[in-house]
């Protein structure tokens, strides 16, 4: 009666574990979808701002649906980098159109490459504008027609001059240059040839739709990011700039923009003029990024200019790193790796390194496991030591369990005296699991978070160890064209990694528990449920760590008889126990 008891306890906590999980996952961590590319949109609707801050242009906060091709068959200035393509529009010398060229869309290899930046005014709206604020001068907007006057298309070796005449006797000028990655530099300048001096403020934006941005998690960040003071700002999202209006950044900006899981728009101030940076909504669900430079003088007869970057590309870790070599402050940590940053970086280096060496991830991740698995072996053998230890004082917790089993109080008391006693420590064997914790989770992280692991195969019909296994088991292992929902897409890695479990708690010593006994049973599957839904590589990862915790397991019961013994001492009494119970139920 007991045991059925204990079984019925056990099953309704794995399925409040198993339910209440995929709430969780789907209510705080929502799948991240691919951004389809020529979406169609919106149109950005800046708001004007006062104090000789940014001219708001375009003020009207209409929703204004264009079309993509459209927008893009226009007169333009092509881009032609190694790793993106678009190009600029001469109205507003917008950077409006940049596609990805090493990224696709999805894991298929004729799918189209990611577009990151689209006009304004279509679905996915996201780009990038230069100019100036002043008073008593005329200054170009968004409607503006600029002139090309140096070059004709924009690549890594040939620059491009956009020039505009006000009619005043003063002379705007872009020029725009780009390197083999996703770095522009935008040099803003004037020339004043009029009779007295002006004063001006350059500026430059980033406006985009929050409607296909990443979703922000507990442990990811999408949205607004910044980098002043010292320290990298992951504080606000887009609710909360709708919630609260626009945000000020206190202090001096050293780049700001917003951020996706995977890709990345931001604006890298002059490291010669101070800058304040802004966060708003304008209408619509579009943001702006500004970055606002002290107010320059410009003398007559002279020519002042302002050195701007704009990084438009994908997060990946060597190449923020480059830049941050470069002089861009804290660049990498674009890359939001959390509080366990100090395991997850490492071990994406790690894994970098297996990479180029294996040439495959999903190899890469078996070897860090062996070498996780090897660096936590003296752990392992005093974490048999100690089982060794408890499974030899069990006869006396026992006895003491029988002697006081109407008294807990007086139970735990003489327990903790036996354990001091034998000098045993009941919570050793606890230690491995706990370090496990925080290596599992920066490599989740690392997986969710590491662009190089997006679309990367292993064998088979593995094509993406950065998503959930698709060969599950109500599609039949992907014979029939769907995805099963949530928790209810088992896997072949789920069931390799429930089976595997199941094979390790058999070969430890059982528990004197009744209760624990049954959750032991039951946990392995439930946890095939719970992580059928996570990246392939992370169970993958665990898979690989459960099998060579087995061998790890048969070695040190090779070299401890005594623990090896005892366990078939028990399980002969366990079977004789049960049954003695079908013959007296009999």
């Amino acid at each position: 009666m007991d045991n059925q008891r204990n079984l019925i306890i056990a099953v309704v906590l794995s399925a409040i574990l198993l339910f209440g999980f995929d709430f969780a996952m789907r209510t705080y961590y929502p799948q991240t979808e691919e951004v389809p590319a020529n979406m169609a949109g919106r149109e950005d609707a800046p708001t004007a701002r006062v104090d000789g801050q940014i001219d708001g242009n375009n003020a009207s906060g209409a929703a204004i649906v264009r079309d993509l091709d459209a927008e893009l068959s226009t007169s333009r200035v092509a881009i032609d980098a190694p790793e993106i393509s678009g190009s600029i529009n001469p109205v507003g010398a917008r950077i409006d159109d940049i596609t990805l060229k090493t990224h696709r869309q999805t894991v298929d290899g004729d799918s189209g490459p990611i577009r990151l930046f689209a006009p304004s005014g279509t679905e996915a709206q996201q780009f990038a504008q230069f100019g100036w604020v002043g008073e008593g001068v005329a200054v170009p907007n968004a409607q503006t027609t600029w002139q090309v006057v140096n070059g004709s298309e924009l690549t890594q070796e040939t620059p491009v001059t956009l020039a505009w005449d006000n009619g005043q006797g003063q002379t705007f000028g872009l020029t725009f240059q780009v390197d083999e990655h996703y770095m522009f530099d935008v040099t803003q300048s004037v020339i004043n040839n009029g009779d007295g001096s002006i004063a001006l403020r350059p500026y430059a934006f980033v406006s985009r739709t929050s409607e296909n941005a990443s979703p922000s998690t507990f442990t990811v960040h999408s949205g607004p990011i910044a980098e002043g003071n010292g320290e990298v700002n992951f504080d606000w999202d887009y609710e909360d700039i709708q919630d609260e209006g626009p945000v000020n950044l206190a202090g001096d900006t050293n780049w700001l923009g917003f951020t996706d899981i995977y890709w990345m728009s931001a604006l890298i101030a002059d490291d010669a003029s101070g800058a304040e940076g802004t966060f708003r909504e304008t209408g619509g669900d579009i943001f702006r990024a500004d970055l606002i430079y002290d107010a320059v003088t410009v003398p007559a007869g002279e020519t002042v200019s302002r050195n701007t970057r704009l990084f438009a590309g994908a997060k990946e870790s060597a190449v923020l790193d480059q830049y941050e070599e470069q002089g861009v402050d804290r660049f990498g940590l674009a890359i939001d790796w959390g509080w366990f940053r100090f395991i997850a970086w490492p071990m994406w280096q790690v894994l970098i390194f297996l990479f180029g060496v294996v040439g495959n991830f999903g190899v890469a991740i078996i070897c860090l496991t062996l070498i996780i698995r090897l660096v936590l072996f003296p752990i392992a053998q005093k974490q048999f030591h100690s089982m060794a230890q408890m499974r030899a004082v069990q006869p006396k917790m026992k006895a003491l369990q029988e002697r006081y089993k109407d008294d807990k109080q007086q139970l735990q008391q003489e327990m903790a005296k036996l354990y001091k006693e034998e000098k045993v420590n009941p919570l050793a064997g606890c230690l491995p699991i706990f370090i496990q914790i925080p290596i599992f989770f920066a490599l989740y992280k690392v997986l969710l978070l590491a662009i190089e692991m997006r679309h990367e195969p292993f064998f088979g019909w593995l094509r993406d160890l950065s998503a959930s296994d698709p060969a599950t088991v109500l599609n039949l292992f992907g014979l029939l064209p769907f995805d099963p929902p949530g928790f209810l897409a088992i896997g072949v890695l789920a069931v390799l990694l429930g089976f595997t479990m199941w094979l390790q708690f058999k070969l430890n010593p059982a528990a004197m528990d009744p209760m624990q006994q049954q959750i032991f049973m039951i946990m392995p599957w439930v946890l095939m449920f719970v992580m059928a839904p996570f990246a392939a590589g992370l169970l993958l990862y665990w898979i690989s760590n459960n099998v060579l915790t087995l061998a790890q397991q048969w070695y040190l019961y090779s070299r401890n008889p005594e623990l090896k013994a005892q366990m078939a001492k028990d399980r002969e009494e366990k079977a004789r126990e049960a049954e003695r119970k079908k013959a007296e139920e009999g």
